[in-house]
């Protein structure tokens, strides 16, 4: 899929998981899906990107795969630039500190998100680079 077509898509749902607070878009690939919100590197404006996820206890893992390009998302590098963003699961809303997983986290992580979604495995085969594991932490007691 070309960049153009799926930034397109990730817009439309994104509109429709906001605007519906999660009843359409919560599940794709039958995963649950987020909305994060993070800050521009560049520009300093919101960035919204819906994200697969899975949960940790208090933390959501999204992983930065892009489809399995050579160039990581545009969210994960504004997270590089400023961890801090927000993350929308249905209707609520909270912030979060988010953290690469380093390599003894991504080697308990990995085959966890393989089982979740098989498709990561096709957009590992697509690039050189390692898809980043992302720890979405809450800085406040987020929803149960």
């Amino acid at each position: 899929m070309r960049d153009r077509s799926a930034k397109r898509l990730s817009t439309i749902h994104r509109v429709l998981y906001r605007t519906t607070r999660g009843l359409i878009g919560r599940r794709l690939v039958d995963n649950d899906m987020c909305l994060l919100t993070t800050t521009g590197r560049r520009t300093g404006k919101p960035h919204t990107v819906p994200l697969l996820y899975l949960r940790d206890g208090r933390r959501l893992v999204v992983i930065a795969s892009w489809g399995g390009r050579d160039r990581h998302p545009e969210w994960y590098l504004n997270l590089l630039a400023n961890p801090g963003a927000t993350v929308q699961v249905l209707g609520e809303r909270w912030p979060v500190v988010a953290a690469t997983a380093g390599a003894e986290d991504r080697d308990v992580w990995w085959p966890r998100v393989l089982s979740a979604y098989d498709g990561y495995a096709v957009y590992e085969s697509r690039t050189d680079r390692e898809i980043p594991i992302v720890f979405l932490n809450a800085v406040d007691e987020p929803p149960a």
